[in-house]
Parts: structure tokens; sequence; C-alpha cells
């Protein structure tokens, strides 16, 4: 650990720099002047050579003070300029003793203390209590007695308060210099955080943009620049997520960052639809909070996602134009077994083989319509609809797990359909369906062979529950994160020949929403995955 280098005590810090000795002694040849010129006025002088060589030593003292570079001299040269004021002022109190010129030798007294320590004050008090008792010898009366005696004593205690005064002026000059080091450094450290920061703000592809409370702009990158740049080009439209919503002024991010809001990957796009310069933006905002918990701003991070965006899309159209072309052959299918079907020459076991080949030509036909349906939404924000009617929605699992054993046999699984109850609900039972089937094939797919399955439905005072729970390997809680995502297929799914589209349980998602209801999932890996449909009694139209 390293600690900050204590500053050096310059030499002018403790004496006198060449300013100050100017300043000094200017004062003090202004205060002799005007002593000189009282006692001139009132004509006190008893010995005009000596108020002569006085004026003339004093004179000296300030001429030296203000010629010569004392910074650039020894430490102790400064102390020839108080020297030879106590010679001036001696000459000028033998001009005239009684005018009270004495009392100028406390300047001398006070500068050698202040700049020259304890040497300074003991000097200068000796030698002006010296020079005083020499010149005052001749009056050897009582009260010049006691008065020769207490002017060294006055002195001494001048001196003294003032190498205390400086003493503590020294210590609060080093500690202002040590502050002022410390200032500096922490300045420096700001300085150095702050280019990097800019630096790093401005390396990065997404705007950053910092507002303070009242929406001043307190910290900008680069790449806000250009996305400005960006919404300009594209004009004044601004549209929702589905690329055709248009927004408001006031629904746009800029306007609702501004106001405080908080929000997360919101999608917006900026150019009409068809236009080439058309642009997606995602948008976050977060407050910004001081070391007190206060708010002392907002941050807006903003990144362009056209090509992310386009190349979703493609991939929606690529699976819509495939499942329209599936749809017609599908359709053929169908009509052709229908015909089968009713034809009354068929034997019973055709029949029924038949009657299995249609039932599951219809749900790939429904399946196809569900994918053509999701794409659309992607493209165009179209909800899926529901239509709903009462019916028991044990009967649906019921159906469903039937349609599942063949598949689960082959795999030497069991299906346990004991927790099954009587379900009453109004729900769209060929979408409730698809959801059951999607849960029970993952089951049978991705569980375990010779593996449990265990399904139930119940219902409470609110909503009714689907449980399909399976003994399988589990799902790890990284993909669980993602699990309903359009298209995703973990890991370890991939690695194996099973095959799937990644859009089974998203669209269940979707359908089990679509009722107000959700879906979720627990599992842990090498203990099998349960999963959970909750779905409200009755619609939200019928309980408001």
């Amino acid at each position: 650990m390293t600690t900050a280098p204590r500053p050096a005590v310059r030499d002018d810090a403790r004496g006198m720099s060449t300013r100050t000795v100017r300043t000094v002694q200017l004062q003090l040849g202004a205060v002799i002047l005007v002593t000189v010129g009282v006692v001139a006025a009132v004509d006190a002088i008893t010995n005009p050579n000596a108020l002569v060589l006085g004026l003339a030593a004093a004179a000296i003292a300030t001429a030296a003070a203000l010629l010569v570079p004392w910074h650039r001299l020894p430490f102790y040269a400064t102390a020839l300029v108080p020297a030879i004021d106590i010679v001036a002022i001696g000459l000028l109190r033998d001009s005239s003793p009684p005018a009270g010129f004495s009392l100028l030798w406390t300047f001398p007294v006070i500068w050698s203390a202040w700049a020259y320590g304890l040497v300074g004050s003991i000097s200068s008090v000796a030698v002006v209590s010296v020079a005083y008792w020499l010149m005052t010898a001749s009056t050897p009366t009582a009260q010049s007695l006691a008065f020769r005696l207490m002017f060294p004593a006055v002195l001494a205690m001048l001196a003294g308060i003032t190498r205390v005064n400086a003493r503590r002026a020294q210590a609060q000059r080093v500690l202002l210099q040590r502050q002022a080091l410390a200032l500096r450094n922490a300045a420096g450290r700001a300085h150095r955080q702050e280019s990097l920061v800019t630096e790093v703000l401005d390396s990065v592809d997404f705007s950053v943009v910092a507002f303070t409370p009242d929406g001043s702009v307190l910290i900008t990158n680069d790449a806000a620049a250009r996305l400005q740049r960006t919404r300009d080009s594209s004009g004044d439209a601004v549209y929702d997520a589905d690329g055709f919503t248009p927004l408001e002024p006031a629904a746009r991010v800029e306007e609702r960052a501004r106001r405080g809001e908080t929000f997360s990957n919101v999608l917006s796009w900026y150019g009409d639809p068809g236009s080439d310069d058309r642009r997606a933006l995602q948008v976050t905002a977060r407050p910004l909070t001081g070391p007190a918990g206060e708010g002392v701003g907002r941050v807006v991070v903003a990144r362009e996602v056209t090509d992310e965006q386009l190349a979703l899309r493609a991939r929606d159209d690529l699976v819509a134009s495939v499942s329209h072309e599936l749809r017609t052959p599908l359709t053929s299918i169908v009509g052709y077994l229908d015909l089968v079907e009713d034809d009354p020459t068929l034997s019973a076991s055709a029949r029924h083989n038949v009657q299995v080949a249609q039932r599951n030509a219809e749900r790939l036909l429904a399946l196809v319509a569900d994918v053509l349906a999701v794409s659309a939404a992607s493209r165009m924000g179209i909800d899926i609809r529901i239509e709903r009617e009462a019916i028991d929605l044990a009967e649906v699992v019921e159906a469903a797990i039937e349609a599942a054993e063949v598949r689960a046999r082959e795999r030497s699984m069991t299906i346990d359909s004991t927790a099954v109850e009587p379900c009453p609900a109004r729900a769209d039972p060929h979408r409730i369906r698809q959801v059951v089937d999607n849960l029970i094939g993952n089951a049978v797919k991705y569980g375990r062979e010779g593996g449990r399955i265990e399904i139930g439905c119940t219902t409470d005072d609110h909503h009714a529950w689907i449980v399909v729970r399976d003994d399988g390997p589990g799902i790890t809680s990284h993909d669980q994160a993602r699990l309903f995502e359009r298209f995703f297929r973990s890991l370890s799914v991939r690695n194996t020949s099973t095959h799937g589209s990644g859009l089974g349980l998203a669209i269940s998602r979707d359908i089990v929403r679509a009722h107000g209801g959700d879906i979720t999932v627990t599992s842990t890996v090498g203990a099998g995955a349960t999963f959970v449909v909750r779905l409200p009694l009755t619609s939200p139209e019928e309980s408001s």
C-alpha cells in the first residue's frame, strides 16, 4: 500500500518570501515616516544627526527589501533587514528619547520571532534589550529602572505569542498543502476515471444518455449522436413494437423517460413501413441514485436492433410460407380420408384406422394453422383467437391421454391419470386440447425409456389446474428461463435424434395466456419436470 508523499516545507513558508519581506518592510517604513513626521511637527527632535542616520538606515533596509531577490538567497539572509531596522529604530530613539520610538522595536522582534522561530525570538529580544539598556543607562531613576525591566519582558511576551501563532500558521500551511495534494490526487483520479468512462462509453455501439432531474443532458456518448441522426433521418413517424401502430408523442420512449418512467427493452420503429431508412430501437430507462439513495437523474440506454428484427421477421415469414405450403396437401388428405370413411364397404378395422389417421391429420392441420397464426401475430401483432364454451377439462385431458398412449407404449412408459377430476370451465376445447397434447407429447418424447407420467386436473374457487409430471432427465435452470421462447431447443435435445420445432411450448403459453391464465415449469436435473397450467374458471369479461 502506498501513501501520499508528505509535502515539503519551502524556505519561504518558514521564513519570508521576497514579496512578504517587501510588504512588511514597506509597512514598517510607513510607520517610521508617520512617527518621524509627528515628532518633527511638535518640535521634539533633540538630536537631528541621529534622526538623519536613522532615516538613512531605514531607507537602506527598505531599498534592500525592494531590490534584493531574497527567495534566491539562503534562508537566514532575510534577517539582515530586521537587523538594520533595529539599528535604525535605535538611532531614531536617540534623536528623541521621550518620543516613544522604542515601541517600533516591536516590529523587528515580531518579524524575527515569526520568521526564525526560537532563535529569532531570543536573538532579537536580546539585541533590542541590550540596545535599550545601553541607551537608557544615563537615566537611572526608579521609574526608568522599572520600565527598563518591563520593556524586555513585554518584548519577550510578544515574541512568544508570535512564535506560537507562527507554529500554528505553519501547521495549518502544512495541513493545507497536504489537503491540496490529496485534492489534486483525487482530482487526477476523477479525471482519469472520467476519461476511462468516456472512452468505454464511446467504444460501445449502444446509446447511453444520462439526464439530470430537470431533464438536462448530463452524460452522452458517440453512439447517442449516431442514433439521434437515425431518428432524424427517419422523420417524425414512430411506431410500436409491431411496426404498424403509430405512437403518440406522449407514448414514445423519450417522453416516458423524461417523465421518470422505468422500463426495459421497449421496441420502437422509426420511419414509415416500407421505407428504406426505417430503423428499430430497443430502449431501457433506469433511475440514477446518489450516495444517500436520493434520485439524481435518469439513464437511458438504446441500441439499434433493425437487423435482428428483420432477421426474426424473415424467419417468421419462412415458417409461415412453409406452413402455408403444408396446409394445402393436408386439407386434401383430410378431405379424401372423409370420403374413405363414408365408403359403406369399408371394414370396421379399416374404418378405425382411417379415423385415427383422420384425427391426426386434422391435428396436424390445426398445428399448421397455429404456426401461421403465430407468424402473423409476430409480424402484425395479431392475438390468438379464443372461442370459449362450457366444457369439462377432464374430458379434454382424457382424450389427449388416449391419443398419447400408443406412443407411450412404444417407449414402455406408464401414464397415470388417477388424479384427473371433473373440472367444469369456460374455455376453448380445441386450444386447450392443443396445450395438453403438447405437454403430454413432450413428456413422452423427452422422458426416459420405461418412465412414468402423472397427469391430473382439479379446480379451486377461481381456477382450474392441469398438471403434467414426468420422471425424465429434467431441465436445467438456464434452459428453464428460455423454455417458452419460440424456436428454442436446449443443447441436450439438439444433440439427440429427437425432432421438434421449438414452437410447442411457446404456442401453449400464448394459448393459456389468451385464456387469462398462465403456464409454469419446475424441474430438477435428473428428477423430471412438472408443468402446471392455471386457467380461470370464467373469462375476464364475465368476471368483470
